[in-house]
């Protein structure tokens, strides 16, 4: 009997301690949790508060009790201020995404969240969250507070347009933005208390296509003070907000000045600008900063402007050799097809969803480049017309990450073949496919005198 039930039994193998110095952090908005491996002091789980001087106590705590390495588990920006300081004493530290340490249902605690996390890690299962060096963290920052600075100044601009229309003053309908040229400079006159429309229309910039009459019907509106009153205040709070962007631009640019402080000059001259800058790129030379840092100038690439490759390196950072491969770089920023395998059939190989900036970014250099003429645009308009626009904006994106990722790991340098030899070798792929075909079926392809002759 003892034999049978032995035989039934499964045995069990203890999982090996990869990291035997390690604790685990739930973090909170108001404490932590935070658990050691048992037998190290009298509490193996103890809580701190999130005070400053309370991190403190943590970092020495987990100092004098021989921790080396620490994963934390976090939402929001809790975890910023603990990761930094435990950092700055030395110790290894991991933040670590929801999903890849959920605990077991039905015990759910903070004590039993930092303990499952102590466990993983001590076993080598959890994975940390990239996070760049520290001067690159410190561009992040920046650029995230610009990006939101320029959305406040944008929404502003709504609030100017619902003045307008509240008053009847049609010059969105004459110009192609109103805070170009002609359009700033009639939403000023109007503010300063020039009602005149023959007046107003005097600003209109030689560009515009509109003529004088058309402008002088569309501002001949009903300037009720009160709606004059919200544009003003529109107005100064969207100049406001420029100011603003200004300054950043005064630290971003010190930043870069700092990274650049160790890179020696480049020997080769930055190549010819390529991609024209956008109104609301920072307005110091960011390709000059961005060639001495990485030693390449990555605006080669169609759809990608100094602005975008600035964003990306705060983003990703400028060593790719956080990622072995192109592939693995791909799959971190979920551009990469799912591998949902089951009894050897594929499930589901959608891409991942996710929040990456990098990704987002790169999927906006891939809706522009859909409208140039380069190898790059005639696969995107090519695959939207087969599989439709949102895969493609994938497909696309995914190239053009592995185009980045090749430019700063290995130093490739690109070059357009194209819309010409993207479209030959299309051809001559669905050929070798259709002679393949036939030949299974025991037919032979023999090319027409029409196209031979090269004849459509």
């Amino acid at each position: 009997m003892e034999k049978s039930k032995k035989k039934r039994g499964r045995s069990r193998r203890a999982l090996t301690s990869i990291n035997p110095d390690a604790a685990g952090i739930d973090v909170g908005a108001t404490f932590h949790v935070v658990a050691i491996p048992p037998g190290r002091a009298d509490e193996s789980v103890r809580s701190f508060r999130s005070f400053t001087g309370d991190l403190y106590a943590l970092a020495d705590w987990l100092k004098s009790v021989g921790v080396k390495s620490v994963a934390m588990e976090s939402t929001g920006v809790y975890w910023i201020p603990t990761f930094e300081i435990l950092e700055e004493r030395g110790l290894e530290v991991l933040l670590v995404n929801a999903r890849d340490s959920k605990n077991v249902p039905g015990r759910k605690t903070d004590v039993n969240d930092a303990q499952w996390l102590q466990q993983l890690h001590e076993h080598g299962l959890l994975r940390g969250s990239f996070r760049p060096r520290d001067q690159v963290v410190h561009l992040r920052a920046l650029l995230r507070h610009r990006e939101r600075v320029v959305e406040y100044a944008a929404a502003h601009i709504q609030h100017m347009q619902k003045a307008l229309m509240q008053m009847n003053v049609q010059l969105h309908h004459v110009v192609t933005d109103i805070t170009g040229v002609t359009g700033m400079k009639i939403i000023r006159e109007i503010v300063k208390g020039v009602r005149d429309p023959k007046v107003l229309a005097q600003h209109r910039d030689v560009r515009c296509k509109e003529t004088v009459e058309t402008i002088e019907q569309a501002l001949t509106g009903n300037y009720r003070p009160e709606h004059v009153f919200a544009m003003r205040q529109a107005l100064e709070l969207y100049e406001f907000h420029h100011v603003k962007v200004a300054e950043c631009d005064v630290e971003i640019e010190a930043v870069l000045r700092t990274l650049n402080e160790d890179r020696p000059q480049p020997e080769k001259t930055i190549p010819a600008l390529r991609h024209a800058g956008g109104r609301n790129e920072p307005r110091f030379d960011v390709r000059a900063a961005l060639y001495r840092l990485l030693g390449a100038d990555l605006t080669q690439i169609h759809g990608i402007g100094a602005y975008t490759v600035l964003r990306l390196i705060a983003e990703c950072g400028d060593d790719m050799r956080k990622w072995p491969t192109a592939k693995h770089f791909t799959s971190w920023l979920t551009l990469a097809p799912g591998n949902k395998i089951s009894v050897g059939r594929v499930l589901s190989s959608k891409t991942r969803r996710s929040s990456n900036r990098a990704a987002v970014l790169l999927r906006i250099a891939a809706v522009n480049i859909g409208r140039t003429q380069t190898a790059l645009g005639a696969f995107y308009r090519r695959l939207a017309a087969r599989v439709g626009k949102a895969k493609a904006v994938t497909a696309t994106a995914r190239k053009l990450a592995v185009l980045f990722y090749n430019a700063l790991r290995h130093g490739l340098t690109y070059v357009d073949p194209g819309v010409s030899y993207y479209e030959e070798r299309y051809r001559q792929r669905v050929v070798h496919n259709l002679q393949r075909r036939a030949k299974q079926l025991g037919y032979a392809l023999v090319a027409s005198e029409v196209a031979s002759n090269g004849v459509s």
